[in-house]
């Protein structure tokens, strides 16, 4: 492994030559590949009694299990009924440890493509509520994407730059996640092209993004919340130093133990190590509550974790919901009223909203979002045209088999399950009723059907299917 001359030269001297020749050795080492579960649709435990792979379960979450690299799990029906998340598992680590409640407000700043932003919508469990925000439009496509899939119902996509946000949601959210863009050096085993950024921008571009990011994460950030800062690079510079940045710039910010504290040697015992002051340009004893991962102590890649508080207490003000582009529905058309006499759970009538005939259910509390640039807000149920309705591929998979009253379950080994993901016509049983269908594998949901007549006709959203 031939790396850029001077992260070598830095490293060396970071570690020592031992050290520096055991995580040089780990390069030769295969790369660990993981799954974290969707603890909306069901417990690890489950998993492991329904799950056709070999599963060993990653030390630090309790929802993450490595997988044998025999197994193909990108590609089995599960993934598909949203189950599961592909995820490194070090990379499982931020949101494990952000600390995240039902009913809080919940940021993830830079949140493409979405591993993060799931698993704190899963933390969430449909209460409260989670904005998910990348800069970058396309990505947060796939964001949206990863969004609906796992079935999450209380969440914003925004695509805007940080100052935009902050303008828009001072001192609002209880618990922000920054996982910075950064230069990426924990990714060089796994991604050795990143090594070719790596020369070109270095460190000192990415730590003036940090450095503008943090700032405007601190202004959304009530007192009394909670910021997890992480980044997937070694550097000093943008790690302990931004670390310290931070703390200098903003007094009423400070350090809590990024690991429990009662759990500190276990964590120790998993091969996380703390943070580091004798690396810094301005020491900080505190700096022994951070936590970093190594490629060379773990089974997984390089991780930088700093967990901070803003010290005092807030008011809680419910947020006033603000329709914007959206309009109440007058009136339920007997069509909707009919599709939805088939979910089992109440849908709140006042928290329905329309914008160009498309039917979404807001969060409860939703905040203004005039002017931004929204790819989703709340769940999107489906569209009505010319009074006929019909359902999103996003409401099945907030759905259970359990809350749709016709339901197609089909076994996982049924070759039918196979030709519905392909966008393919299935055979249909007689037990099955004329209209729409919840087609689900196992009993988790993957989509809709329409029968009529005992002719089933494929809904299943043409963008996500197999190939």
């Amino acid at each position: 492994m031939h790396f850029p001359e001077q992260f070598e030269k830095r490293m060396r001297k970071q570690l020592g030559e031992e050290e520096f020749a055991a995580y040089e050795a780990c390069f030769l080492k295969k790369v660990s590949s993981a799954v974290r579960v969707n603890t909306l649709k069901l417990s690890p435990e489950e998993f492991q009694k329904l799950a056709p792979f070999g599963l060993n379960p990653v030390p630090w979450t309790k929802n993450g299990f490595y997988y044998e690299d025999s197994d193909i799990p990108s590609k089995h029906p599960y993934y598909y009924a949203g189950m599961y998340y592909l995820q490194e598992p070090s990379a499982m680590t931020p949101a494990a440890l952000l600390p995240v409640e039902p009913g809080d407000r919940v940021l993830d700043l830079c949140a493409a493509p979405g591993g993060k932003s799931t698993e704190l919508g899963a933390k969430l469990k449909g209460k409260g509520l989670l904005v998910a925000n990348d800069i970058s439009h396309s990505r947060a496509k796939a964001l949206l994407k990863n969004i609906e899939l796992f079935g999450i119902i209380n969440a914003v996509v925004t695509s805007e730059p940080a100052e935009k946000l902050a303008q828009r949601f001072p001192e609002y959210f209880d618990k922000i996640l920054v996982d910075a863009p950064c230069s990426g050096e924990g990714m060089f085993r796994k991604q050795p092209a990143i090594m070719k950024n790596w020369e070109q921008y270095g460190t000192g571009y990415y730590n003036d993004l940090q450095k503008q990011i943090l700032p405007r994460a601190y202004e959304m950030l009530r007192p009394g919340g909670m910021l997890l800062y992480s980044t997937c690079t070694f550097s000093p510079e943008e790690d302990e130093d931004t670390v310290r940045f931070f703390l200098d710039r903003y007094p009423d910010m400070e350090l809590v133990d990024a690991v429990p504290a009662d759990r500190k040697s276990e964590y120790e015992s998993f091969g996380f190590v703390t943070g580091r002051s004798d690396w810094m340009q301005d020491p900080l004893p505190e700096i022994t509550k951070t936590v970093r991962l190594f490629p060379h102590k773990i089974e997984g890649e390089g991780h930088f974790l700093a967990l901070f508080r803003k010290k005092g207490e807030a008011e809680y003000e419910p947020a006033v919901p603000l329709f914007k582009d959206f309009t109440k529905p007058k009136a339920l058309t007997d069509d909707l009223k009919e599709f939805l006499s088939h979910i089992k759970t109440d849908i709140p009538v006042s928290q329905l909203a329309l914008s160009d005939e498309r039917l979404s259910l807001i969060p409860e509390e939703m905040p203004d979002l005039k002017g931004l640039r929204i790819l989703r807000a709340g769940l999107f149920l489906g569209e009505l045209k010319k009074g006929r309705f019909e359902p999103s591929q996003s409401l099945a998979m907030a759905l259970t088999r359990d809350s749709f009253d016709n339901c197609l379950d089909l076994k996982e080994s049924d070759p039918d399950v196979i030709r519905y993901l392909k966008c393919e016509t299935i055979d249909c049983p007689d037990s099955v009723k004329d209209g729409y269908v919840l087609v689900c594998v196992d009993g988790y949901p993957l989509g809709f059907g329409k029968v009529r007549g005992g002719q089933f006709k494929n809904k299943y959203l043409p963008g996500w299917r197999m190939m």
